[in-house]
């Protein structure tokens, strides 16, 4: 029996006792989007009424969330750093709090001691002979935070992908081990307003890269379609805070080769992964795939080493001076800042970079009626994620606004002309009552 395999032995119990290692007034961070580490948060739940003040520091959790029930009020309290759909009525409704901060910036305030860490809740794989875990589909945000952490709970499963690069932890950092053995939740990128719509909106995209660039891919439906036009480029790349399925048939017909990238060469880099389980198999032990800490993939300096980078990012709405609200509507807090702002500034700074926000130019209200997501100003409260200094490329179905350089006048008339024709007329006449145009 190796050492590994003596301390391994030593610390493994059951998600009930590990929980307990969790004190009243500890903060917690929590592993998030499909490692959520399901045995440990229900137990977590059951032990919450024999605790108080608990923080639960998480960015975004793919799953049930009973963690943030109203009953879990003064026992256990949310700190989002990114609202995902399954605490977003916590959020606004003030049972649950929201930490605006740069996703290349997440992991940093658990390791600057910014907001010291008593416990991290994670979820890896089984160990290798050497008592290495890896942190599998979820890397970028975990890592460092765990780190960071006087103590470490971890559920160690059989199913858990060993996905390769500064992805792995071991068994001696482990407090307390809880062995499982249940699939990774699957994630599907679903459609938004129409795949019509979707497959427009990625054709337009998929114009603006060139042979040989290095991609990122943001969360959604649109930067998933995107992948599925470029069977006629050479030699793409892919540096990226997550990447889905899509890249699985790229690789197999030759065109995302990695070869041209000038960091990382021969590599796709990433920080964590959301797709089915065809992608989890597909990365286990794949040594095409490193999978980095996220304020190393997300700093746009190094982005920024990357030539003919391309950034492609969502939004909710953007103003006709190229301001663009992706993480609220209105004052209503929506979702978060993510890797947006890193990745357009980083391939706003590469040599031939190229960044794109790509949205449909309507959105459908609940009854029924259309709204223009390119908007003659900002709705009261809503945030800018993106400056308008930041701004190059805006694509909608209706096709590719450049307002790199470009006068506010003339941002106006470009944004006028991918927004969707019913809008036009009145969006012009609100631009000349702002004296746009």
């Amino acid at each position: 029996m190796t050492v590994a395999t003596s301390v391994y032995q030593s610390r493994v119990t059951t998600a009930q006792e590990a929980v307990r290692a969790i004190k009243s007034g500890n903060r917690v961070f929590l592993t998030g989007n499909v490692s959520v580490p399901q045995q440990l948060l229900a137990a977590l739940v059951e032990y919450a009424p024999e605790i108080k003040d608990v923080e639960v520091c998480q960015a975004l959790t793919v799953g049930s969330a009973d963690y943030v029930d109203p009953i879990m009020e003064g026992h256990l309290r949310v700190n989002s750093f990114f609202i995902s759909a399954n605490i977003r009525k916590a959020v606004q409704e003030g049972r649950a709090d929201f930490t605006p901060v740069l996703l290349s910036e997440f992991p940093l305030l658990f390791k600057k001691g910014v907001l010291p860490l008593d416990v991290a809740i994670i979820h890896v794989s089984t160990p290798d002979e050497h008592g290495f875990c890896s942190l599998g589909v979820e890397v970028g945000l975990t890592k460092s935070a765990a780190e960071s952490a006087k103590v470490i709970i971890a559920e160690v499963n059989e199913q858990m992908p060993r996905t390769l690069g500064d992805s792995f932890i071991h068994v001696s950092r482990l407090t307390h081990i809880v062995p499982v053995n249940y699939p990774i939740p699957e994630h599907v990128m679903a459609a938004e307003g129409g795949s019509d719509v979707v497959e427009k909106i990625a054709g337009h995209v998929a114009s603006l890269i060139p042979d040989g660039a290095t991609m990122q891919l943001g969360i959604g439906s649109i930067p998933d379609a995107v992948l599925k036009f470029l069977r006629d480029k050479k030699d793409l790349g892919i540096h990226t805070e997550l990447f889905s399925d899509g890249v699985i048939d790229l690789v197999n017909v030759g065109v995302l080769t990695n070869a041209r990238k000038t960091l990382h060469p021969g590599k796709i880099v990433a920080g964590f992964i959301l797709g089915t389980k065809k992608l989890y198999d597909w990365t286990n032990d794949n040594p095409m795939i490193e999978m980095h800490p996220t304020e190393y993939v997300n700093d746009p300096f190094v982005i920024a080493q990357n030539e003919r980078m391309v950034a492609v990012n969502s939004a909710i709405e953007v103003d006709l001076t190229g301001q663009v609200c992706a993480d609220s509507i209105g004052p209503k807090l929506y979702s978060g800042v993510g890797g947006q702002l890193d990745f357009i500034y980083g391939a706003s700074r590469s040599k031939g970079g190229v960044p794109i926000i790509a949205l449909p130019s309507t959105d459908v209200m609940r009854d029924g009626t259309a709204v223009s997501k390119i908007t003659p100003m900002l709705k009261a409260g809503a945030g800018v994620v993106t400056t308008r200094s930041h701004m190059r490329f805006v694509v909608t179905e209706q096709g590719i606004a450049d307002l790199y350089g470009k006068t506010i006048r003339q941002r106006a008339q470009a944004l006028i002309g991918v927004a969707h024709p019913q809008f036009r007329e009145d969006l012009t006449k609100q631009a000349k009552e702002l004296h746009y145009l």
